[in-house]
This record gives structure tokens, sequence and C-alpha cells, in this order.
């Protein structure tokens, strides 16, 4: 999807994100819309619910795509929101805290049993 995307999305006003080539973004005088690509998947984020509409319009124009809904994990990241904020938790990374943090729990309690 990614080669044929540039084109779809460029043709749409959608700017390239120079630091990861798989991010697009576009922006309006007040709203913005980014389109993060992860091989066959695209998460559209934004600050408007028109442009997301907009988005799907485009992509559904071009491709063959299934709206999956609001997303709650994106590539090991679980996400949250309350009806003003979002929060992002990297999965990997707590569970990588979560096993040191056992492993650190039981060297200690060995070290208290000796």
């Amino acid at each position: 999807m990614a080669w044929k995307s540039d084109k779809v999305m460029l043709s749409n006003e959608f700017k390239i994100n120079e630091i990861d080539k798989c991010v697009y973004m576009k922006n309006t005088n007040k709203n913005y819309v980014i389109g993060c690509i992860y091989v066959d998947d695209i998460l559209i984020l934004d600050n408007n619910d028109w442009m997301i509409k907009s988005t799907k319009k485009i992509l559904t124009n071009k491709f063959d795509i299934k709206n999956s809904g609001v997303a709650n994990v994106i590539v090991e990241i679980k996400v949250s929101r309350t009806s003003d904020e979002l929060y992002c938790t990297n999965l990997i990374m707590l569970r990588k805290f979560s096993i040191n943090f056992l492993k650190m729990t039981i060297s200690l309690s060995k070290h208290q049993l000796i």
C-alpha cells in the first residue's frame, strides 16, 4: 500500500513526514489530519470528525478498506481516552518493566532470606 498511498495522499494535499515516511499530514486553517501507515493498516488521527470522514472517503475511493472503528491497541501501544485527553501506554515497555520489577523483587526476597 505504501508506494500507491504516496500518490493518493500527495494528490489530496497531504504532506509526507520527513522523519517517518509512513506518516502523512494535512493542515487546514484550524484542523489537521494525520495518517500513519503500518504494513497494510492506516491509523487516522485528527481534531475534527469531518477531517476523518473526508480522509476515509479519499481512501475508500482508491483502496479496498475496512473500518475497524476506534483503536484500542496500535502496534503494542494501548490507547485510552477521556472526554478531552488521550493516553498511550507502551505495552512492550510495560511488560519489560513488570518482568524486571518481578526479577528485582524475587532477588530482594532471596537476600532477605539469607
